[in-house]
């Protein structure tokens, strides 16, 4: 087998490789025998394997190109959730809406990840790496990175299909048909596999990485790669069923166990001291945006690194400024991804009471955006932006038609000099998603310059997620002022009263809240198996009419705003996606998930 390794990835994830090195041999193929000789070859496998796992990424368009996160599909997994929806709109199998409206089938589509070929990828390194040169405590450290790749890697599919084959050996062409066509695994067995490989590795990797190794895990990213991975199992066995013999589902006997193991490692990340909530910013609403633009923040266990440079010239940018900014600041794209009315109000006030409106009193009378949205969680306007949100200096504006003096709404051309609609023309739901966004970067660069140049790191596992999963397990095993209190402090950072009781629902609800937009909505409620009611509801937006007279704001609100004949729906199936008719055809042995 042949290792290809072109040059642009030993540098897109920003690490450190002597670029002359391939120079000794052509660029677009190096043998295995030689990488394995070469220290900085070896690390360029090993950088590789990162690009290589595209649900790095948020998920990002997993069945497509790895480098996906430069593109609209960053999103989608927040678009099939009952955050937000994407504008653009198309039944293509692997698009959002259509896997969003219920045309998930044998066919498989949006999510779909079948890593194995990064598997071997993986195992090859391990079965190669010990016969290399390097020193013997570098190659246990990179033996577990490696361990570690392929534990996240399972613990992505394990996620989507429930059990899967469990494949830790390099199979090769004349290897009997048992190695070659193997058969899932239980569901338990998967995770089991996971928390067993971090507990065998974490100590060989190390505390603290920095300089030319920050993106690299450490010994707390693999805890938190436990402490997310148990905490699904241990929902899993609580709310699911097992079926198939165990294929799918786990035991509800098992359930506090995993909360155990979830629970254990979130402890060890808290009282390592080495991680914290980030309060570099006294304004609570710059502070929580901060905590996603500030690299190696106090905060970020693990993330994935971007440069400023575009994917297509060699960097390793992504595209959330270029589709998520507000329009018209890019070319033909920006407001592409909108969060739905309900899950706007979701985010209580700063005193703790719930944040829906009263929607028949808003539509009543005229209001100012500050009325409308006064007193919120500071976390809203860091989360959200909408009718005159500041942006690069001045405000934004929805509003979508004028009310004239004798009542009637004016939607085309002007009113004593004020246009009929802002400037946002693609109107939505009416709310756009600040999270994530930097206001100083230039969206309007070139026609294809800035597509895929933000620089902002993706965190994968930050601190506030090991409170709320500490949170979580300790409630679930009855440690209920435990949980209490890893809630009160997100919630004191964020600015907003604490509990004073705590109950599963609100423990769920302050993860969706401090995680919105962060690619977890989706399979939270997958695992809590609350998705055939959460998901399978039809969403609002909002509409700000401008009264001419008193420049205040009448509101309307939109039902149904993906559409009238667009019905979000959630299957009892979709707990698990299809392994695809292609792959059960190609190997008997796996069964397909029920349903499908």
């Amino acid at each position: 087998m042949k290792k290809i390794i072109p040059l642009i990835f030993l540098i897109s994830l920003g690490f450190s490789c002597n670029k002359q090195v391939l120079n000794k041999k052509p660029l677009d193929i190096i043998s295995d025998a030689d990488v394995f000789k070469d220290p900085a070859l070896i690390n360029a496998y090993l950088t590789q394997i990162y690009y290589d796992i595209p649900v790095f990424g948020n998920d990002c368009n997993a069945s497509g190109p790895t480098d996906g996160d430069g593109g609209w599909h960053a999103f989608d997994i927040n678009d099939v959730s009952d955050e937000s929806f994407p504008q653009f709109r198309d039944w293509n199998p692997s698009n959002a809406f259509s896997f969003k409206y219920g045309n998930l089938n044998i066919n498989g589509g949006l999510l779909d990840w079948w890593g194995y070929n990064t598997v071997r990828e993986i195992n090859q390194f391990l079965e190669k790496l010990p016969t290399s040169p390097l020193p013997e405590d570098e190659v246990k450290s990179k033996l577990a990175e490696a361990r570690f790749l392929r534990a996240f890697c399972y613990f992505s599919m394990v996620k989507r299909y429930g059990g899967i084959p469990l494949i830790t050996k390099v199979q090769n062409a004349n290897d009997p048909d048992s190695t070659l066509f193997p058969a899932r695994e239980t569901e338990q067995h998967v995770y089991d596999f996971i928390l067993s490989e971090i507990d065998a590795i974490a100590d060989d990797l190390p505390e603290v990485v920095n300089g030319d190794n920050i993106g690299r895990p450490s010994k707390y990213a693999a805890l938190a790669l436990k402490s997310r991975a148990a905490l699904y199992a241990a929902s899993i066995a609580q709310f699911g069923n097992v079926q198939l013999n165990g294929v799918v589902g786990i035991p509800a006997s098992l359930a506090n166990s995993y909360y155990q193991a979830s629970y254990n490692a979130s402890q060890a990340i808290i009282k390592s001291n080495k991680y914290s909530l980030y309060t570099g910013d006294a304004d609570k609403v710059t502070n929580f945006r901060n905590i996603f633009l500030v690299k190696n923040n106090s905060e970020v266990i693990f993330a994935k690194r971007h440069d400023n440079v575009n994917q297509a010239t060699g960097g390793n940018g992504w595209g959330v400024d270029f589709f998520n900014c507000p329009r018209p600041q890019a070319w033909g794209r920006g407001l592409y991804e909108q969060a739905y009315l309900e899950f706007a109000e979701s985010f209580e006030h700063v005193d703790g009471t719930p944040g829906t409106l009263d929607r028949a009193a808003i539509q009543s009378k005229l209001l100012t955006t500050d009325e409308l949205w006064a007193n919120k969680d500071p976390r809203f306007y860091a989360t959200f932006y909408t009718q005159n949100t500041s942006w690069k200096g001045g405000t934004l504006d929805f509003h979508a038609g004028i009310r004239l003096p004798d009542g009637t709404i004016k939607t085309d051309g002007a009113y004593n000099g004020i246009a009929a609609t802002g400037n946002q023309d693609y109107q939505g739901t009416g709310i756009g998603i600040l999270k994530y966004l930097d206001e100083s970067h230039d969206n309007m660069a070139g026609s294809n310059s800035g597509w895929a140049t933000s620089q902002q790191d993706w965190l994968i596992f930050r601190y506030a997620e090991i409170l709320l999963n500490n949170a979580e397990a300790a409630f679930e095993l009855g440690n209920k002022d435990d949980a209490l209190h890893s809630i009160n402090q997100i919630r004191d950072r964020a600015g907003i009263a604490p509990l004073t009781d705590i109950t599963r629902d609100k423990i769920h609800h302050e993860r969706k809240v401090e995680l919105a937009f962060e690619g977890q909505r989706y399979w939270d409620v997958r695992r809590w198996r609350t998705a055939v009611n959460d998901l399978s509801v039809r969403w609002s937006g909002i509409r700000y009419i401008l009264d001419a007279t008193t420049g205040k704001y009448q509101i309307q609100i939109i039902n149904n705003v993906d559409g009238s004949s667009n019905i979000p729906q959630f299957r009892q199936e979709n707990y698990y996606l299809p392994l695809t008719l292609q792959r059960t055809s190609n190997n008997p042995k796996l069964l397909e998930n029920p349903g499908y």
